[in-house]
């Protein structure tokens, strides 16, 4: 599909600890931002045998949100606040990282689990970049049930019904999982830029083959899209308003110019109070940030 206002893009595959495999396709070098978000994982999915697990330690963010959407298993979050969290199928946990937080996420490993996940971040406007930091866990979110699918609402509003968990910049994200083999229409906001990649299955959208690891993205202007797909396909379809401010995005931070990025690396090996602390013996060996020696970090539009 060469049309200029839909663009195909493919995730980056790469595998990691014991066998989790991530696929990232935003940012990439067709798009690096849809909306404010600024960062797509597909985690998984993967089956992991006892004292096997996600086990991502303790490690820095500012100025995004982080968004885990859970199809599979569970992974229990700690961070700087004190937050404890398990999060379940079906959940989303949302971490507003503001001026400095710290955070792991750990799976438990005393029996054999599955993990199959979607993780994002949203990055925040100027306006609220140096908020507090705060933590929400949403255990229940609304369900659009259609004959031929399930559509949860995770952000923002879609099939009339609004979510509510809480962003700062006009954003949409839904999960549509089919229940018969069939076609539908898919709305789409006209002022939103879109993103649609398939948690499983495989998908004709619009007529264009997309399968896992790949992402189809939506200038704005469009109100639907025409989906095609089997019973238990999943699809994950993100969208927001385009996202105008220059974006800096390396390692865990999103920032706008390089002295931020270099200060919160130095705070961060500093052990400053900005970014709070773990107890390492329950929330893993803190990472240390990469050197950023000779680097010259390039923003999001340049």
């Amino acid at each position: 599909m060469e049309r200029e206002d839909i663009v195909r893009i493919e995730g980056r595959v790469a595998e990691i600890g014991t066998g989790l495999k991530i696929a990232r396709l935003v940012p990439s070098r067709m798009r690096r931002t849809i909306g404010a978000w600024c960062f797509l994982d597909h985690a998984g999915p993967v089956d992991f045998v006892v004292g096997q697990g996600m086990d991502v330690g303790p490690h820095p963010h500012i100025g995004l949100q982080t968004f885990t959407w859970m199809i599979e298993g569970s992974v229990r979050h700690l961070d700087s606040l004190g937050s404890d969290q398990m999060i379940y199928p079906n959940q989303v946990n949302l971490m507003t990282a503001g001026k400095g937080i710290s955070h792991a996420e750990i799976s438990p490993t005393d029996k054999p689990s599955r993990l199959h996940a979607a993780q994002l971040w949203i990055a925040l406007p100027d306006q609220y970049r140096y908020i507090e930091p705060h933590f929400q866990n949403y255990p229940t979110l609304p369900v659009v049930h259609q004959d031929l699918f399930d559509a949860t609402i995770l952000v923002g509003t879609s099939f009339g019904i609004t979510s509510p968990v809480s962003v700062y910049t006009p954003l949409v994200a839904v999960d549509v999982l089919a229940k018969k083999t069939g076609t539908f229409e898919l709305p789409l906001d006209s002022s939103f830029e879109h993103g649609i990649m398939v948690l499983e299955g495989k998908v004709l959208i619009n007529g264009e083959s997309l399968e896992t690891g790949s992402l189809l993205y939506f200038s704005k202007g469009h109100i639907h899209v025409t989906i095609s797909c089997d019973a238990s396909t999943r699809i994950l379809m993100i969208g927001g308003e385009p996202f105008k401010e220059e974006l800096i995005l390396w390692w865990n931070f999103v920032a706008r110019t390089q002295e931020e990025v270099e200060q919160a690396r130095r705070d961060w090996e500093a052990k400053s109070a900005r970014f709070g602390a773990l107890d390492e013996a329950v929330a893993g060996k803190r990472l240390i940030a990469p050197s950023l020696e000779g680097i010259h970090l390039r923003g999001a539009h340049s």
